[in-house]
């Protein structure tokens, strides 16, 4: 058996793009880049529409979420004989679905942006920490982290909010505990191996402390991967919120998520999907967009990644040297 290599061509070919112009356009702005990748522009749109309907909302549609009318009791969706806002259809009580559907992203939103902002910031500081200075530091905040995961998340919080009343407060609190061990966890491996590098060495030589250490140098560094990670996490709050409200226990009417809405409509759903369906898809959507977005900010907050999202796959594959293996 003989192993044949073929070696690299010395001269490039012409169509291959040159190292230079490719660092440069790896430099671009992340907006620029966005705009290239289709698929997390539209992931972009959609969330920042998202986030535009949970703010500016509710005050466009008043009160005709909550406005009753027996006598357009589940209507379908798509007719406009009666408005366009009850283009979604109605619920039993005759309130207007796309109405209730831009009230409750208000509420879901609501809840799951400060659990995730909340167990970011816990467990991002704690991790810095504990990584930076080792020792008992991070044994015991490992410790922490492992009591607190070694309980399902979902479990423990519909465990908490039975014993306590469920409110949006609650369900905050208690999601972002159980989301505190994923960012200082993250946090921690990150920071331990940041803290014998040569720049942390250096700045410590000319008595920097150890807050500004981690201050100025460490988290700048962390924060692309705990922005991707809360990212992600937000996506799992907010099913999470869903679930809970889907159960009976998280948002209580008369104030009312996706997840409720959903939960409301388990009844209907021989008669009248839309009631069901409609939240559904948007819990679905925005989750999925999160997703995308995350995946690409992963990649384009990453030096040594970015040149992924300026070179075409095309170039890229003819960029890597061949080799072919003959027995």
């Amino acid at each position: 058996m003989s192993l044949d290599f073929e070696a690299p061509k010395t001269s490039e070919p012409e169509d291959v793009p040159e190292p230079t112009p490719v660092s440069r356009k790896s430099s671009a702005p992340l907006w620029k880049l966005l705009l290239r990748d289709r698929v997390a522009t539209v992931a972009a749109g959609i969330l920042v529409l998202v986030f535009l309907t949970a703010i500016f909302g509710p005050m466009l549609v008043g009160d005709a979420a909550s406005d009753q009318d027996l006598n357009q009791s589940n209507l379908p969706p798509f007719t406009l004989d009666t408005g366009w806002m009850n283009v979604l259809g109605t619920d039993p009580l005759g309130r207007s679905m796309l109405a209730r559907l831009i009230v409750a992203c208000q509420t879901t939103l609501s809840v799951a942006i400060p659990a995730v902002v909340l167990s970011a910031i816990i467990g991002s500081i704690i991790g810095m920490w504990a990584g930076y200075h080792r020792g008992w530091r991070e044994t015991t905040a490992m410790r922490v982290a492992d009591v607190i995961m070694s309980f399902p998340s979902l479990l423990m919080a519909v465990v908490v909010l039975y014993v306590f009343s469920p409110s949006a407060a609650n369900i905050v609190l208690v999601l972002a505990i159980t989301r505190i061990p994923i960012y200082l966890r993250t946090a921690r491996a990150e920071s331990a191996e940041l803290q014998s590098r040569l720049f942390v060495d250096a700045a410590r030589t000319f008595g920097a402390s150890s807050g500004a250490v981690i201050r100025r140098h460490v988290a700048p560094i962390l924060l692309p991967t705990l922005l991707t990670v809360a990212t992600l996490d937000f996506c799992f709050v907010m099913l999470a919120e869903s679930s809970l409200s889907f159960l009976g226990i998280g948002i209580q009417p008369p104030d009312v998520s996706w997840g409720l809405m959903v939960a409301q409509g388990r009844t209907y759903l021989q008669t009248a999907w839309w009631l069901s369906f409609f939240p559904g898809l948007a819990i679905v959507i925005t989750t999925v967009s999160a997703t995308v977005l995350a995946a690409w900010a992963r990649i384009a907050t990453d030096p040594a990644q970015r040149w992924r999202l300026t070179v075409p796959r095309s170039a890229k594959s003819r960029l890597l040297p061949v080799r072919k293996v003959v027995s």
